[in-house]
């Protein structure tokens, strides 16, 4: 998992960290974290079960995450006038992150890729999928929504008293512990232990502790997808837990509903989170679905 570096992505010119994994002559799937998340928050364990199934994975960080380009001299985001409405401290919105995601596939020579996104990196895809529909084979959109006021709202009374995030390193780590224990899956064990570790390997590699506000502000000033998520046409996947809290599971069901034939899979038990126990299962799915999506296309 040799970390690489993109120089210059997209129409925004932005150094892109990424990795790639398995073979790169196998079908690329292309992994989109969600808000204020790193690429290693993807799982190594998920990402060796879809490369054992034939895949080529590639997993990158977003703008202002990790190795990747951060926009220390963007505005201070508002957050209270963010929420009601005053978007003027937006730095960008969800197509600038799209185009970003599309400068990668650039820089690695992709015309096209199969898509995975997760929470706001589901509504990357989504974007891309609307706007690049040539660049996306297959969408997966997990632990998302579609944008819609109302639908897949989070639960902020579960989050809100966690206050915000420290800036000293073990404060940091114990204050992730809490925050992933409060949005965890009620039907899978709580592994502290690997939560705290990964808390670790992400603040060793760049903390950004305006990163959140500034994916959080870009997802409201991105408006609602619903109607041209009619449009898609590549073969969709749509999983989601019954137990989030951090996007109530009404945005996995209006994300299936707005896209044409997207196929609809809701886990009891399952948080905001993807648990250790279905990593076998989300790589199963999403494995057919690609390999299917790959053998209509040829």
């Amino acid at each position: 998992m040799a970390e690489e570096m993109a120089m210059q992505v997209g129409p925004s010119r932005l150094d892109i960290a990424y990795e790639r994994l398995g073979d790169t002559a196998l079908p690329p799937v292309l992994l989109i974290m969600g808000g204020g998340a790193q690429m290693i928050n993807w799982p190594d364990g998920f990402c060796t079960e879809l490369v054992d199934r034939g895949l080529h994975v590639i997993r990158f960080d977003s703008r202002d995450t990790g190795h990747s380009t951060h926009l220390f001299d963007a505005p201070v985001v508002d957050m209270p006038a963010a929420m009601a409405g005053d978007l003027t401290t937006a730095s960008y919105n969800l197509s600038d992150m799209a185009a970003d995601t599309v400068g990668v596939l650039d820089a690695l020579g992709f015309a096209s890729a199969h898509l995975v996104g997760l929470s706001m990196g589901g509504m990357i895809a989504q974007t891309i999928a609307i706007e690049y529909p040539h660049r996306i084979r297959s969408l997966t959109s997990i632990s998302s929504r579609t944008g819609a006021p109302g639908v897949g709202d989070a639960d902020f009374a579960a989050i809100g008293p966690l206050g915000p995030q420290p800036h000293d390193r073990q404060s940091y780590l114990d204050w992730q512990v809490r925050a992933s224990r409060a949005i965890w899956s009620p039907g899978f064990a709580f592994n502290e232990a690997a939560v705290a570790e990964t808390a670790g390997r992400v603040y060793d590699r760049g903390r950004d502790h305006e990163a959140m506000m500034r994916h959080f502000v870009a997802v409201l000033a991105s408006g609602d997808r619903t109607a041209p998520l009619n449009t898609v046409q590549v073969p969709t996947l749509v999983l989601h837990g019954a137990n989030d809290l951090m996007c109530d599971v009404s945005g996995g069901r209006a994300t299936a509903e707005a896209i044409p034939g997207a196929k609809l899979m809701i886990f009891d038990g399952m948080g905001h989170h993807l648990p250790r126990e279905l990593w076998p299962t989300f790589a199963d799915h999403i494995a057919e679905l690609v390999h299917s999506a790959e053998a209509a296309a040829s």
